[in-house]
């Protein structure tokens, strides 16, 4: 491999990794609507160049989480509570049905990597690495779906979680209710062990309505 292309590779490397660490505590709700981020600052924290900052920024641009300002930076988009409404109860349809035919279907291996994940949510949770409770949790669910099959299905579910906001989940750090919400991983798992597909798929509606409601900060019915 050439000295270019390793520079191209690595540049896309570090694109990545502020992408993904940028968007994590955009989701999270530690960049507030609002905030104006710009290249030079977020290049000196993260200790990189600029350019991988400012192509990881134009991304998330195409995303919807940044918007641009004409010579200031980048602004933290809003979604609304309506938006995140529509995106729960799109997710419910998706992902709450299929639990019925993953009931007392999942292969061992499948369970013990669900199992660590949902560990991992909760110890994550617990520390506040935001980042990596939200990595674990898109794990989590994403595996759980491939056991359908159904890569479309994956696809689309992946793209949905991008769009999402958990405004409030910085707050609930050491709170009962980000412990209680984590936990439901485990409990899901056991349920889908246990063939109750029944009652894992009214878990996972139960899950989801969190996105439009204690993730974001919000009161839940």
């Amino acid at each position: 491999m050439s000295d270019q292309s390793m520079r191209v590779l690595e540049v896309l490397s570090l694109r990545e990794q502020v992408e993904r660490t940028l968007s994590s505590r955009i989701v999270a709700g530690e960049f507030a609507p609002g905030t104006v981020l710009t290249v030079p600052t977020l290049a000196g924290e993260f200790g990189v160049s600029a350019t991988p900052v400012r192509e990881a920024m134009l991304n998330l641009a195409r995303r919807g989480f940044l918007s641009p300002l004409r010579n200031r930076g980048f602004e933290v988009t809003e979604v609304s509570a309506d938006e995140l409404r529509e995106l729960g109860e799109i997710r419910r349809l998706l992902e709450a049905p299929p639990m019925r035919s993953l009931a007392g279907a999942l292969p061992d291996e499948t369970v013990a990597r669900l199992r660590d994940l949902a560990d991992e949510i909760v110890r994550a949770g617990r520390e506040g690495r935001f980042e990596d409770y939200l990595d674990a949790d898109t794990r989590f669910h994403l595996t759980l779906l491939e056991r359908t099959g159904n890569r479309r299905l994956v696809q689309l579910v992946s793209e949905l979680r991008q769009q999402t906001r958990l405004v409030g989940l910085v707050n609930l750090a050491d709170s009962d209710e980000l412990e209680g919400s984590s936990l439901e991983h485990a409990e899901l798992v056991q349920l889908l062990v246990d063939g109750d597909g029944e009652a894992a798929e009214a878990l996972m509606r139960r899950h989801i309505g969190h996105v439009s409601g204690l993730w974001s900060g919000r009161q839940e019915a």
